[in-house]
């Protein structure tokens, strides 16, 4: 029942997440933070069972952390999605994490990008993306309202539309979204 959204401007890269944690016909809170920080300039949307998200995405968490100290060198944002890509598809061979994900991040030289990456281990770099139920929804949104270089209000604009189609059209109610934008200055936080 997780919604993740994704959308990548001119110079930033957008992530939005429900804030319901719910299992089955239960709703337990309306104030998870699905999106986890992974460094000052990327982050990742989590969808899946509670228990998954949360033990997944604090181990990429904690291995990203790892490597820069090891190393002395911060991984790039496509270095990161291709070790939990990697993670994803080793895992699915032993206990496998039942996650969706989207990593978003903006590094110097390249500038923003999200990666899509699903359960069994699929990667692709994307200008706009959706995981969970919603993306039934949001994904024509998207597609429609979507053009490449968007700035930052256009952005915001085309997720409140997806937001919007979702409370009207979405048989189950989420009133909170928690969003997160990556720049080149760092990550903030808001909700919609």
């Amino acid at each position: 029942m997780d919604i993740i959204l994704g959308l990548v401007g001119k110079d930033y890269v957008m992530t939005v997440a429900d804030r319901a944690q719910a299992r089955s016909i239960v709703v337990f809170k309306h104030d998870e933070d699905k999106i986890f920080e992974l460094d000052g300039h990327m982050v990742m949307a989590t969808a899946g069972p509670q228990g998954d998200r949360a033990n997944f995405a604090e181990y990429i968490q904690r291995n990203i952390q790892l490597y820069k100290y090891r190393n002395d060198l911060p991984l790039t944002t496509k270095g990161a999605a291709n070790f939990t890509r990697n993670e994803l598809a080793t895992f699915l061979r032993k206990s496998p994490y039942q996650v969706n994900l989207l990593m978003a991040g903006y590094d110097e030289k390249v500038g923003p990008s999200l990666y899509y990456m699903d359960y069994l281990g699929s990667m692709h770099k994307m200008g706009f993306a959706a995981h969970g139920y919603g993306s039934y929804f949001t994904l024509s949104t998207m597609d429609r309202y979507y053009k490449e270089g968007m700035d930052l209000e256009q952005g915001k604009e085309l997720m409140m539309k997806c937001i919007k189609m979702l409370q009207q059209r979405f048989l189950i109610n989420c009133p909170k979204f928690i969003c997160k934008i990556v720049t080149k200055d760092g990550i903030t936080t808001s909700e919609l």
